[in-house]
């Protein structure tokens, strides 16, 4: 056992060294993340000011990905991997000195948002790609797992962290840190990693951006279980919005709730992806990857939402948390590897990218979609019931009942998006 762990870490040795540090970095991005937005509300104390950094941020690269495979399958992938953290750490810097000069404005921060948006648009793939050639096909899973662990504990870490030094030291000592994690990523990855160049097998150089779009699509259309699992996870993306724009509405202004039980539901769905994290990575790999991604998703879509529009307590709330994202790593990993191993490399930066705007696109519009609901349809409704009435003994009453009651109708919709796919013929010769 002693010696096959030496093997592995021997096999995996650049790929450690790269997910470390690029993970690191990571953690000080979130954290400055969180940071601006703190201070982007303090500014000016609305809640559309804040979600405008996301939506800057997510905007562009839903977009653009499409448009980012041809340059990421032709060129080095280390290059453009370099170049898009040194664009988004000018951009830090640039928010640095503006701070200390009194004339950050949260204009400032929407552009910066918006141009790095357009520049992970090039990192995210590129990345994604540079995994690929540095493991061994055997170690997929296991590398899959091990990103979704570091994901997870950055979003555990990073909120404690950056509220911390935000409290104790101040917006600048945030952004010094943030700075300090990228100039050793980027150290490391620039003198240390090796990102092996592969040949295409086909003289994608000549190929016209259109051109570039049209054979990532033209892959897909032909792999058709590959683009129906995409699309599939799409619409658990839209729904999965949809609960993120209500969870805070619904935990802020629901009886017994409020912004410490806001923090505890945030945190046990931390632990819980970080638990998942965990046990993807020790997990043999499964007869049917579609199978866990199926049922996965349907576990998690038919649990979480339920408890929490039911749900009257913290505790209630957290343990509905924790079923709804425990699965979520083991998903994503099988999600991973499936790509991984049946895109080739030399296709890959094309397909992960029109993968990108295909499977993301229905986030923004989860968002906006889930909150018209609420303020215009679920909490009206909800307000009009008379009182004592079957609703109220099941969801509560008063503001933050209607979001409970948008939390069972994004429940069964959740559920019910999940039971087609499983008769998808196409899905299930992927493997």
């Amino acid at each position: 056992m002693y010696s096959n762990f030496r093997e592995n870490i021997k096999e995996l040795k650049t790929f450690l060294i790269l997910w470390g540090t690029q993970s690191f970095s990571s953690l000080g991005s979130s954290m400055t993340s969180l940071a601006l937005v703190i201070w982007a509300y303090e500014q000016k104390g609305s809640a559309l000011t804040t979600a405008l950094l996301t939506i800057c941020s997510y905007g562009p690269y839903v977009l653009f990905s499409i448009f980012a495979g041809s340059f990421i399958d032709r060129y080095n992938k280390k290059i453009i991997m370099l170049a898009s953290d040194s664009f988004a750490a000018l951009g830090t810097i640039f928010v640095l000195i503006l701070l200390s000069a009194g004339k950050l404005e949260i204009w400032h921060l929407y552009i910066i948002n918006t141009l790095n948006g357009l520049m992970n648009t090039l990192q995210q793939p590129s990345a994604d790609v540079a995994v690929s050639l540095l493991t061994p096909k055997k170690h997929y899973q296991r590398v899959s797992g091990l990103r979704s662990l570091s994901n997870s504990l950055v979003t555990v870490v990073a909120p404690v962290l950056s509220a911390a030094l935000l409290s104790f030291a101040g917006l600048r000592w945030v952004i010094a840190f943030d700075l300090m994690t990228f100039f050793s990523a980027f150290t490391v990855l620039l003198f240390f990693i090796k990102i092996p160049q592969v040949k295409s097998d086909h003289d994608n150089h000549k190929e016209t951006m259109l051109q570039s779009v049209n054979a990532g699509l033209t892959y897909l259309k032909k792999e058709r279980g590959i683009l129906d699992l995409i699309l599939f996870l799409a619409v658990i993306n839209f729904t999965a919005s949809m609960f993120n724009a209500a969870l805070a509405p619904m935990l802020l202004s629901r009886a017994g709730g409020g912004k410490l039980e806001l923090g505890m539901v945030n945190m046990a769905a931390g632990l819980a992806t970080l638990a998942g994290s965990v046990l993807v990575t020790l997990l043999p790999a499964p007869k049917s990857r579609v199978r866990v991604i199926l049922n996965c998703l349907l576990f998690s879509m038919s649990t979480e939402n339920f408890i929490l529009a039911f749900g009257r307590t913290t505790p209630i709330w957290c343990l509905g948390s924790v079923l709804g994202w425990i699965l979520i790593p083991v998903m994503g990993a099988n999600m991973d590897v499936l790509l991984r191993s049946k895109i080739p490399v030399t296709m890959q930066g094309r397909v992960y990218s029109a993968r990108n705007t295909l499977q993301f696109f229905t986030i923004p519009l989860g968002y906006l979609i889930g909150g018209i609901l609420i303020d215009k349809v679920f909490e009206p409704f909800m307000a009009k019931q008379a009182a004592g009435c079957f609703l109220f003994s099941l969801f509560g009453s008063g503001k933050g009942s209607g979001a409970a009651l948008f939390f069972f109708f994004i429940g069964i919709t959740g559920a019910l998006s999940c039971l087609p796919f499983r008769f998808d013929r196409h899905l299930w010769k992927i493997e």
